[in-house]
């Protein structure tokens, strides 16, 4: 299969690791392999979520590569026959992100019994959280002033939010490997940009 299959072990794990998602593997592989071209594997994370609407079942995999210049976005979703496609299809879209364009890398942890905790124990669960600034969450609401009398127009006031990329990975629905996985790229990616911002 061109690149991939010809490459180290991390590329190799990769590939076996979108085999074992079992979700649509070759189309997966394909859309990854293209965006990956031949630059050298440094870590890599595939997530499959399976979501209800209503009274169908729709599945959503999401493949993260670092590579020693970019952080490599994957997306794959299947959709059900409409009226553009009288049968079922699935999308794949890949995003090629340079690493000095990431402005944070957010990892959010759930422990059980926190008060037993010991270093290196896995979360129950993990929220990765990565921003480069193609989508941002603006949040606004109006603006007042200390007069509790005040009628006076003052505007908004709001926050905004780099919110490209989260994902959650949990022990019960992903199991302890994909935690593990995460976690790794999550620290994998954090030292690469490390790297890019000196």
């Amino acid at each position: 299969m061109g690149v991939m299959a010809k490459t180290s072990t991390t590329t190799q794990g990769l590939r076996a690791a979108i085999e074992r998602s079992g979700y649509y593997p070759a189309l997966v592989a394909e859309a990854v392999e293209a965006a990956v071209g031949g630059e050298p594997i440094r870590s890599y994370l595939v997530h499959q979520e399976t979501t209800f609407d209503q009274n169908e079942v729709r599945r959503h995999v999401t493949v993260l590569v670092l590579t020693d210049n970019r952080f490599i976005v994957s997306h794959t979703d299947e959709q059900t026959a409409d009226t553009s496609s009288p049968t079922p299809y699935a999308t794949t879209s890949t995003e090629s992100v340079k690493l000095g364009r990431i402005s944070s890398i957010v990892v959010s942890r759930v422990v059980a019994n926190p008060e037993s905790y010991k270093p290196g124990t896995l979360p129950r669960e993990i929220v990765l959280t990565i921003g480069w600034g193609a989508v941002a969450r603006l949040d606004l609401e109006p603006a007042a002033c200390g007069d509790p009398n005040c009628e006076a127009d003052h505007g908004y006031t709001g926050s905004s939010t780099a919110d490209d990329l989260s994902l959650r990975v949990s022990e019960a629905g992903d199991g302890p490997e994909t935690v593990r996985q995460a976690l790794t790229f999550a620290q994998a990616l954090s030292e690469a940009t490390a790297d890019t911002s000196r």
